[in-house]
């Protein structure tokens, strides 16, 4: 446990779960992609091995003080696993380079098999991770999975641009191959959920800044429905996130079923809180790149205050989190911030004298 605060991570969630009174609010800067410079690793070392991935989580947990550990089966994972090819940066998030599907028309000839956990050895990494995690830190701080919806998971399979053209031209063989992603997906969720680990389900490409609402209706939310059942019946908890401009879907995501929402910086939290606000408890939303890759510690400080000042009534709660995973060079001393802020603003019980 920081030694700035007074309850462990896993005391102050369960305390926001059943309405209990905190130390302070939960804050979460998304740790993730860059979680290797908390030990000096470029991302390569990182995701190499299960121990570096867990070790990387354990050296941000123990300098910030961070309320949530997260692995990351990413977004791509499904479709590696069934023969996409990324590149191998030494220092930043791998990207798909070859899809292994060149012909919406050949869905039908993709292989769940190669999903399955005895299968895949990245899905096996990640996993591994999360158990050191669990093994190490559970007792104090819960662990999550970034994992990938059902849009994104298609677009790691069949090149996005193809993809989106598809929503229109061959729409049947889009939900084919969607159906196909979210089979696979409830598979590969339950994998996590039985270790103990969080469900934090990222799908950018489901995206306002990239589709429309009549899509993200047709293509998205059915799917992702379907998944958040999965995970109840599973007995996990799910945070829902969907990168850039949500704000005409966020009413819509809450009815995936979702029990948190993640929002990005580009959606504005007084809108959300009073659009969704007395229905899930909602994450966010400090700018990733312009504040804390790119802002000075001060610009970090601001950012943090706004924002509780924005959601810290929210009637289903509010947790400070940053508007998307930290992918970059992050300035550790900007997180440093972060977290010095979150105590400082976010101090129970929460008044809005400290941030007026």
């Amino acid at each position: 446990m920081h030694k700035e605060d007074k309850m462990t991570p896993n005391e102050r969630l369960n305390a926001f779960m059943t309405g209990q009174p905190m130390d302070r609010i939960l804050a979460m800067p998304v740790a993730c992609s860059m979680s290797g410079l908390a030990l000096g690793m470029t991302h390569k070392e990182k995701r190499s091995t299960a121990l570096n991935e867990a070790k990387a989580q354990i050296a941000c947990y123990e300098r910030f003080g961070n309320d949530l550990t997260v692995v990351e089966y990413g977004l791509h994972g499904v479709g590696v696993a069934l023969g996409s090819k990324l590149s191998d940066p030494e220092d930043a998030v791998p990207a798909v380079i070859d899809y292994v599907l060149k012909d919406l028309n050949d869905v039908d000839s993709l292989d769940m098999s190669k999903l399955e956990l005895k299968n895949d050895k990245a899905f096996q990494l990640h996993l591994e991770a999360g158990k050191i995690l669990i093994d190490k830190i559970g007792h104090e701080v819960p662990t999550g999975v970034l994992i990938t919806g059902p849009f994104t998971a298609a677009a790691s399979v069949y090149k996005t641009e193809n993809l989106l053209r598809a929503t229109r031209k061959n729409p049947e063989k889009l939900h084919e191959l969607i159906r196909f992603c979210t089979d696979g997906l409830k598979m590969i969720y339950k994998e996590f959920i039985k270790e103990g680990m969080l469900i934090l389900l990222c799908d950018p490409i489901a995206s306002g800044t990239i589709i429309n609402k009549k899509q993200y209706l047709e293509f998205v939310l059915p799917y992702t429905i379907e998944l958040m059942k999965e995970i109840h019946e599973a007995k996990g908890m799910v945070c829902y996130h969907i990168c850039g401009d949500t704000t005409s879907i966020v009413g819509e995501m809450v009815k995936s079923g979702c029990d948190m929402i993640s929002i990005d910086n580009r959606v504005d939290l007084e809108y959300t809180k009073k659009e969704i606000g007395d229905k899930v408890p909602i994450l966010g939303n400090v700018d990733p790149v312009e504040k804390l890759i790119l802002g000075t510690t001060e610009e970090v400080d601001l950012a943090v205050k706004k924002c509780i000042q924005k959601a810290y009534d929210s009637p289903c709660g509010y947790i400070l989190a940053s508007g998307c995973d930290l992918s970059g060079s992050v300035p550790l001393e900007n997180i440093d911030q972060f977290m010095e802020s979150a105590r400082k603003y976010g101090k129970w019980p929460l008044d809005p004298k400290n941030f007026s």
